[in-house]
């Protein structure tokens, strides 16, 4: 008889985590986890082919084959481009800075 391994699936949503511990006969794939658990039915919104996914924060592919205690992870797709966000924030003190200086010769 196979071995089973004990997986979790892990969903992060805004206001809540999603955790399931699932059993997986040996060998057995992420997707198959992913189906194990339940959550893609309860979330519709996961989409095996847009969707990124993980074991443990490294980016994984769907026929990734597991190991015992393995955590996998389902990443929602980001809202805002991290590097926009920075290179705004960036400009912004740009900004900032030469404004307060042009104040503060003004008044000298």
């Amino acid at each position: 008889m196979a071995e089973m391994l004990s997986i979790e699936v892990c969903y992060a949503l805004s206001n809540k985590q999603e955790l399931v511990r699932v059993q997986l006969p040996e060998g057995a794939s992420l997707q198959q986890a992913l189906e194990a658990s339940g959550l893609l039915g309860k979330y519709p919104e996961i989409d095996l082919k847009k969707n990124k996914f993980g074991i443990w924060n490294k980016l994984s592919k769907v026929d990734s084959v597991l190991r015992d205690k393995d955590r996998v992870e389902i990443y929602r797709p980001l809202i805002a481009d991290p590097k926009e966000v920075r290179k705004q924030r960036a400009a912004e003190g740009k900004v900032m800075k030469k404004g307060a200086g042009d104040s503060d010769a003004s008044e000298g």
